[in-house]
């Protein structure tokens, strides 16, 4: 019985359709071309590094696998480029091309363009590197009923810090965060960025917002109030929480600036009002907390002088420990949150380039 029904499927594949009905048969063959070229993406490199304000691209090429030829010829080749989310079933749509159409979406708007250097260049250019544009990155190439991608991540040089409001230590909920962050020219850092900074030195006992919406904290000296002495070095999770009840403080990741950070030279210490008054009137802004980060991270910058910041906080800049002035650690050093209106401090401006 098994040998007949096979022979009856071998007789129903490769029966050739009646000319009176060969419109209709031809609707219900089906061509299979097992050994045909296969398209391949492949990207050349699977991370790149850049900087906030610059331009990348990121490596994308397709092959046919039994071909010497980008395309076969016989569909119009489609390019989509997406952005890989915490959540792995959501995507964010980067820019899609297919002919001569062409559609960027959200913030790349006027940033993204394909390289196109070959036929089969589908490298996407990214220009003016904003934080957002922080993750990995899917290129996805599709022609006619064949399909292949590719993953590459973009990582950013900057900076991690731990933030809390002036309110103090666990205040915040998930998007209180984020705002915090924003404010204070960053962005939630991610569970690498953490990691990157806890391989780098970075020991914190707060228990802070990651972008994923997880809770986590970087040990590099275990003790007993931060998990317990006896426990290895490494970023503790709390594990994921409600973000709308749950309050925490917050990571926060910034990278280099366009622009000059300094301490304003002044005949006198200053109110918070009259700190923000100076750097305006020296053309400038008072400077918020993630750029005295990047200025003392990626620049190295050191100064002794407590200043006042966009925040209401006070902190300096420390890269090279000494008597005084953070003696066992390059640090950037956090005064607290005086009164604004009584107790008197420098200031550290932020003068934008145009």
């Amino acid at each position: 019985m098994k040998s007949l029904l096979f022979l009856v499927l071998i007789s129903v594949c490769w029966a050739e359709p009646h000319h009176d009905n060969s419109s209709l048969e031809h609707e219900r063959i089906i061509h299979i071309q097992e050994n045909g070229p296969r398209l391949l993406v492949v990207a050349e490199q699977a991370k790149i590094f850049s900087h906030r304000g610059g331009n990348v691209t990121l490596p994308c090429k397709f092959y046919h696998e039994h071909t010497s030829t980008a395309g076969s010829g016989t569909h119009k080749i489609r390019v989509k480029w997406t952005k890989l989310t915490s959540d792995y079933l959501k995507e964010v749509d980067v820019f899609v091309a297919m002919g001569h159409h062409r559609k960027s979406y959200g913030n790349y708007q006027g940033r993204v363009f394909l390289r196109e250097s070959s036929e089969n260049d589908a490298s996407l250019v990214i220009t003016n590197i904003i934080l957002e544009d922080y993750g990995r990155y899917k290129c996805e190439v599709i022609e006619g009923l064949e399909d292949d991608t590719a993953v590459v991540a973009l990582n950013l040089e900057g900076v991690v810090f731990p933030y809390s409001p002036r309110l103090g230590r666990y205040n915040l909920n998930f998007h209180e965060a984020q705002r915090a962050c924003l404010d204070q020219d960053s962005v939630i850092a991610s569970f690498d960025q953490l990691y990157d900074a806890w391989r780098s030195g970075l020991d914190w006992c707060n228990a802070g917002w990651l972008n994923d919406g997880s809770v986590q904290y970087p040990i590099t000296k275990p003790r007993e109030p931060c998990g317990g002495k006896n426990t290895v070095p490494g970023v503790r999770n709390y594990g994921f929480w409600d973000k709308d009840k749950s309050r925490y403080d917050v990571f926060c990741f910034t990278s280099n600036f366009n622009g000059r950070f300094y301490y304003l030279i002044h005949p006198t210490k200053l109110t918070y009002d009259e700190a923000v008054q100076a750097c305006l009137k020296d053309g400038a802004q008072i400077a918020k907390v993630g750029q005295i980060f990047a200025a003392w991270k990626l620049l190295g910058y050191d100064r002794c002088d407590a200043g006042w910041l966009a925040d209401g906080s006070v902190r300096y800049p420390i890269s090279r420990p000494r008597k005084r002035c953070s003696p066992n650690e390059a640090a950037v050093r956090f005064v607290g949150f005086p009164d604004k209106k009584h107790k008197l401090y420098g200031v550290y401006c932020f003068r934008a380039y145009n």
